[in-house]
C-alpha cells in the first residue's frame, strides 16, 4: 500500500507536491512525509517550499475574512428568495461556519419576524 502511495506522489508535479506540503492539515500525515521527501529529492529549494506555505496561509487567511464581512443583501432575496429565506430563517451554524456578519442579520432578522407574527396574532384576535 505504501509502495503504490510513494508511486503516486512520485508522479505528482512539483506544484502538486508543494501544494500538499503547504497544507499539511488537508492531507494525510503520511502524504506530507512522502510529498516532503519526494521534493527534497527533486531538490527544490527550502525557499521556495517555505515560500509556499506562506501563500497558503494567506489565502486561507483572506478566504477566512471574505467569508467574515460577507452578509445578506437585498439583491440576494431578489435574485433566490426562497433559498435565502430558508437559509436565515432555519440555519443555526452560520457564525460557526465562520459567517458572523449573516449570523448578526440573522438574529435581527427572526426578532423582527417574532414581531411580526405577534403584530398579526394580536390583530386577528381584536378583529
Amino acid at each position: 500500500m505504501e509502495d503504490k502511495f510513494k508511486q503516486s506522489i512520485k508522479e505528482m508535479t512539483t506544484d502538486e507536491l508543494l501544494n500538499i506540503v503547504s497544507s499539511p492539515e488537508k492531507w494525510q500525515p503520511i502524504a506530507v512525509r512522502f510529498a516532503n521527501n519526494e521534493l527534497i529529492f527533486r531538490k527544490v529549494e527550502p525557499k521556495k517550499i517555505e515560500t509556499a506555505k506562506y501563500l497558503s496561509k494567506k489565502r486561507d487567511r483572506i478566504k477566512k475574512q471574505t467569508k467574515a464581512n460577507q452578509g445578506y443583501h437585498l439583491c440576494d432575496f431578489i435574485s433566490q428568495p426562497f433559498w435565502n429565506l430558508i437559509e436565515i430563517t432555519f440555519s443555526w451554524e452560520l457564525k460557526k461556519d465562520g459567517f458572523p456578519k449573516k449570523a448578526r442579520q440573522q438574529k435581527k432578522f427572526r426578532i423582527a419576524l417574532g414581531l411580526i407574527i405577534l403584530i398579526f396574532i394580536i390583530l386577528k384576535n381584536l378583529g
